[in-house]
């Protein structure tokens, strides 16, 4: 049993942490990742991100674990996280099969492409792009603005088509929101990129599906939020069966990630209450900036 988690192990680690991985007992690491995730999926919530934006950069650059292995896990991750939210969403009425399949359709299988070019390119350039990555997210983050209820003057005959409009209560304003979306077709564009970068990175995608459903189509904000949920389960469903089956999934790397997130996540929703936004807001984007700079100087084999 002891040689069979050893031979894991050894798989897992690259090869500039394998003599280092080699010297700490093998249970270490399983309760090191219960420990951060946990910690992560806390700030996640608080923050307004997917976990796995915050897991990939911050695991990828401070533990042993192969980057292959740990986008599975990420993955992984995130799929949990929307598989657990989406029928609650979807009975409160708030997230939008009509608004999610086409968009979740192209994300999706764009994801399977962006899944099979990660696996494939050499691990030191992923590192670098999804370091360059992070620190885009990281602007996005900082730069990006909420619109609670974008004015749509005409839909688009795409979005008239596809049926991609609504109306949902909002129990915080007592209203029935009648709304609909424009610029269909930039909007599936943006997602087949979002979709790809899910798939080669294992990001899960929740920090792009928000300001592209309300800010470019022109969704409210509360119904963008939960159809990102719920478009999670889908697109990172798709890259997550590439992962599996190229045999990137590690069962000690992705059980207490995900477990250690779910628990965290619980406890930031009873403290999301309480805490203050912006300053949370602040702490995710500067840890972004180390995992992100982390994972560039990493890649381009400056910071190994």
């Amino acid at each position: 049993m002891r040689a069979a988690i050893g031979v894991s192990l050894a798989l897992a680690c690259s090869a500039a942490h394998a003599a280092d991985a080699a010297a700490v007992a093998w249970w270490v690491w399983p309760l090191a990742l219960f420990v951060v995730t946990f910690l992560l999926g806390i700030v996640a919530v608080l923050g307004g991100v997917g976990g796995g934006v915050l897991f990939v950069p911050i695991v990828g650059g401070f533990f042993p674990f192969h980057l292959d292995f740990v986008r599975g896990a990420g993955l992984m991750l995130a799929l949990s996280g929307a598989l657990s939210a989406g029928p609650g969403l979807l009975r409160s009425g708030m997230a939008s099969l009509r608004l999610a399949m086409p968009l979740a359709l192209v994300g999706s299988i764009a994801s399977i492409g962006g899944a099979m070019v990660g696996l494939a390119l050499p691990t030191n350039v992923v590192q670098t792009a999804l370091g360059a990555v992070i620190l885009m997210i990281v602007v996005l983050m900082w730069r990006a603005k909420k619109s609670e209820r974008p004015e749509v003057r005409e839909p688009d005959r795409l979005g008239v088509a596809l049926r991609m409009n609504g109306i949902f209560h909002d129990a915080a304003s007592r209203e029935e929101i009648d709304w609909k979306v424009h610029r269909t077709p930039l909007g599936l564009l943006m997602f087949a990129v979002i979709g790809f970068m899910a798939g080669m990175f294992g990001l899960g995608a929740g920090w792009a599906n928000v300001p592209t459903l309300n800010l470019l189509l022109g969704a409210p904000l509360k119904v963008s939020v939960s159809t990102s949920s719920f478009m999670l389960s889908i697109i990172d469903t798709s890259a997550a069966w590439v992962y599996l089956n190229r045999g990137a999934m590690l069962a000690m790397l992705t059980a207490p990630s995900i477990l250690g997130v779910m628990l965290g996540a619980k406890i930031g929703g009873k403290l999301l209450r309480t805490a203050k936004a912006a300053t949370v807001r602040r702490m995710v984007i500067g840890l972004l900036l180390v995992a992100g700079a982390r994972a560039l100087l990493k890649g381009l084999g400056i910071w190994t």
